[in-house]
């Protein structure tokens, strides 16, 4: 029966800010594909409030089980992305030189996008059951990197190094999040040091030129370095209070590459400026407070570690992607959450919203 205390522990906070960024997003769209034709671009607007609807649908599903269901589906779902990014690899849809895409009916889907969701859920059944107060062994480490591994080298070779890095980052967040054994960790700190000049070597040549191009924009400034100069003028133009809607230069002129997915923070910034960038960043760090609070609030470990993972996911795309914009970072094709254009990703995110309010709605009720 459904327990009427569910309704009084909803948690308004996830979806007020769901909302926003929503609302954020179409009217950020919007400008950006402005400066596009008049025909196939303007349509990305109506198609990103469809992905918004079937979004707001998967994160309502998503919240109504119980999360702890996760714990005995994670296998299954881990299966099922690991053997989706496989088809990718025979039948994938090529695009911008990677194939990443399944393509399904009028749709397509992104099954790297649902796989970060995938490792979250068994990362956090594995370490909900070998967790302990002395920290991870080296032993115990086994599994999840085996775990994580999987998909790693199946999204590299899309290639999609962006995500697979993502992933990466999230395994590693949730990892430190549950606590590794001292000696374990000196370890693993000298094994990555040493492991960082051959995964220079395994680069692709366009991989490295992107670092290189991060290290120095000038040295290719109408290549490699061009999303990065042109991402940096936008940002800088801004100023204070930004040139407002539909003024940005930068975009109406077509000098800012992927405006509507990757570089849409770009177009954030020159429209709305300092200010109004700082705003987004303050709802969005607002997320990440309200799901660690959720994480740490959580009665058991599972939802503890899933909530942890979940925030670490919305946390690191952020970082990468802001960070990218602004030149601080190399630029690797991390959609902004809520607000890049992309179906596979908002509704990746929203899923992972529902499962928040999934955890926050039943961390106070004993089972």
């Amino acid at each position: 029966m459904f327990d009427r205390r569910l309704i009084q522990y909803f948690d308004w906070v996830l979806l007020g800010l769901t909302i926003i960024f929503g609302f954020v997003g179409i009217v950020l769209l919007y400008s950006a594909v402005m400066a596009g034709a008049p025909g196939p671009q303007k349509i990305l607007c109506i198609k990103q409030l469809v992905w918004y609807f079937i979004g707001l649908v998967a994160m309502a599903v998503s919240f109504l089980f119980n999360y702890k269901m996760l714990e005995r589906w994670a296998h299954a779902i881990y299966v099922i992305c690991i053997m989706l990014l496989i088809v990718v690899l025979f039948f994938g849809s090529y695009a911008g030189g990677a194939k990443r895409w399944l393509i399904l009916g009028p749709v397509s889907i992104q099954p790297s996008e649902m796989v970060k969701i995938a490792v979250i859920i068994i990362l956090a059944r594995y370490y909900s059951k070998h967790a302990n107060t002395g920290g991870l062994t080296l032993r115990e480490l086994i599994t999840p990197l085996i775990l994580t591994l999987i998909p790693f080298l199946l999204i590299v070779n899309q290639p999609d190094l962006g995500t697979a890095i993502l992933l990466i980052l999230i395994a590693g967040s949730m990892t430190i999040f549950v606590k590794i054994e001292k000696r374990s960790y000196i370890y693993i700190t000298a094994f990555c040091s040493i492991l960082i000049p051959v995964i220079w070597f395994l680069l692709k040549e366009y991989q490295k030129q992107r670092i290189l191009t991060f290290l120095n924009p000038d040295r290719d400034p109408l290549g490699a370095g061009y999303h990065i100069i042109q991402s940096k003028i936008a940002v800088g133009s801004g100023m204070i209070f930004g040139k407002g809607f539909l003024h940005g230069t930068q975009n109406i002129l077509a000098f800012l590459p992927e405006q509507h997915t990757d570089f849409i923070f770009s177009v954030l910034a020159e429209e709305w400026g300092f200010v109004g960038s700082l705003v987004v960043l303050l709802f969005f760090l607002l997320l990440v407070i309200r799901g660690l609070t959720i994480a740490y609030g959580c009665r058991d470990t599972f939802g503890t570690i899933l909530a942890g993972g979940i925030t670490m996911l919305i946390f690191w795309q952020i970082v990468i992607n802001t960070g990218m914009v602004m030149g601080l970072m190399p630029v690797v094709g991390i959609p902004l959450p809520f607000i890049s254009y992309g179906g596979s990703s908002i509704i990746t995110v929203m899923i992972c919203i529902g499962i928040l309010m999934n955890i926050s709605m039943r961390r106070f009720i004993a089972e």
